[in-house]
């Protein structure tokens, strides 16, 4: 007889059925769909480029634009899964109060079936699609609002717990904007919703956990490390998305690099200051030294990109700079992240092996390959070809990547202990 596991995942480690082991911990819950939806959308996005781009084979009569949903389950299908397993994870570490099993189911479920019926409805109905979408938004805010217990219930606030809280809640906001902008086949409103998924909610909330993350790491790895965390670092960041987001929903974007310079000289500081050249000395904490790191050449890119609009060259770069951010940066760290909480919270070494070390590297030149295709001079064969191959190479890390993660989720701890 299989044995239920309680709320907190207590109860004998062995005879466990493979849903008790699954729903035992928020990480598990979470991380499970979220890597299965990564290789999901990589699909759609391969299937489409392949027929649409490079016509390879037929593709459906989509009941939207395909480029709506790959923005869509890229922006807030995908990454919310991994934000909210982290938080569901970490945070209650850092308050010390305890999240519930009843909360991730709460949360989960009605995210999964949501994306389900987000992929059905893309091939179907709008309507679906959006309605699935918006269940998908219904489970991401309760499961924010189990954050928001674990947060302020606490004796003490932790300012990086109720920034996460927040920034899921502005998240979940321009979700629901984005799909109802889908419903009424909105573009304009479109652009605006997915602007503020990106720097309103993913690029923030990604800089919260770096800035608590990777100094706490990297002073566990490396000897004699002095953690560095101005008070402002965060705040001046937050103010330069806000103001990216700004100029760009209101359609200046000659002058993003306002926002994008600064911000990329102080990434680029504080990727060294934190400890980038040491960072060797381990491959899990590399990973997320060496995203940091294509962050600021991102934004440094996308100020360069800015900088020609405003000189007359307009779509020089097309959406380079959002490609090498999106996949070298919010992809190659939530593949760095994830890693090691998986890893740690299975009771194995914190060790990147071979198929994770190579497959995160291959996944930033990705991202450089996909940036690469949109430059507006390139020869329309070169361009295919680019895209042909960034899809493919794409859909073979991600796919590789939760092969090898998928089984952690479904299996008791390696050490024997509960969680």
């Amino acid at each position: 007889m299989m044995i239920p596991i309680s709320k907190g995942g207590s109860g004998p480690v062995a005879n466990r059925s493979t849903w008790a082991v699954w729903t035992c911990a928020p990480h598990r819950m979470f991380f499970l769909p979220g890597a299965l939806q990564l290789v999901a959308s990589m699909l759609f996005l391969g299937w489409d480029i392949g027929g649409r781009s490079l016509g390879l084979w037929a593709v459906p009569a989509w009941s939207f634009p395909p480029a709506w949903g790959h923005a869509w389950l890229m922006v807030f299908g995908l990454f919310p899964w991994f934000i909210l397993g982290f938080g569901l994870t970490a945070i209650p570490n850092w308050t010390g109060i305890k999240s519930r099993r009843s909360e991730w189911l709460a949360g989960a479920l009605p995210m999964i079936v949501g994306l389900v019926l987000f992929h059905a409805g893309l091939a179907t109905s709008r309507e679906l699609a959006v309605a699935g979408g918006l269940l998908h938004a219904a489970g991401w805010l309760a499961a924010t609002f189990a954050l928001a217990r674990v947060t302020f219930t606490a004796g003490k606030r932790d300012p990086q717990a109720i920034a996460i809280v927040v920034l899921l809640l502005v998240g979940a906001a321009a979700s629901a904007a984005f799909l109802l902008a889908i419903a009424q086949l909105e573009a304009d409103w479109i652009a605006v919703a997915r602007h503020a998924g990106l720097w309103l909610f993913l690029v923030p909330v990604f800089l919260v956990v770096n800035h608590r993350m990777i100094p706490f790491f990297s002073s566990r790895v490396l000897s004699g490390y002095a953690l560095y965390r101005p008070a402002w670092s965060m705040p001046l960041l937050a103010a330069a998305c806000a103001t990216h987001f700004a100029l760009e929903s209101a359609g200046l974007d000659g002058w993003v690099w306002v926002a994008d310079l600064p911000m990329a000289a102080w990434v680029g500081w504080l990727a060294l200051k934190w400890g980038l050249t040491q960072s060797f000395r381990a491959r899990l904490l590399a990973m997320l030294h060496i995203s940091l790191t294509v962050l600021a050449f991102a934004l440094a890119f996308s100020a360069v990109a800015s900088l020609a609009t405003l000189l007359g060259y307009p779509g020089l770069f097309g959406r380079g700079p959002l490609h090498l951010l999106s996949v070298g940066y919010l992809a190659a760290m939530t593949i760095g992240m994830v890693s090691r909480v998986s890893l740690g919270h299975s009771g194995r070494a914190l060790e990147a092996d071979s198929l994770t070390w190579y497959g995160f590297l291959a996944l930033i030149a990705v991202g450089a390959m996909r940036a690469a295709a949109d430059f507006a001079p390139l020869a329309p064969t070169l361009r295919s070809v680019l895209l042909g191959l960034s899809a493919l190479a794409w859909v073979a890390i991600v796919a590789a990547w939760a092969a090898r993660f998928v089984p952690v989720y479904l299996a008791p701890r390696s050490d024997g202990r509960d969680g």
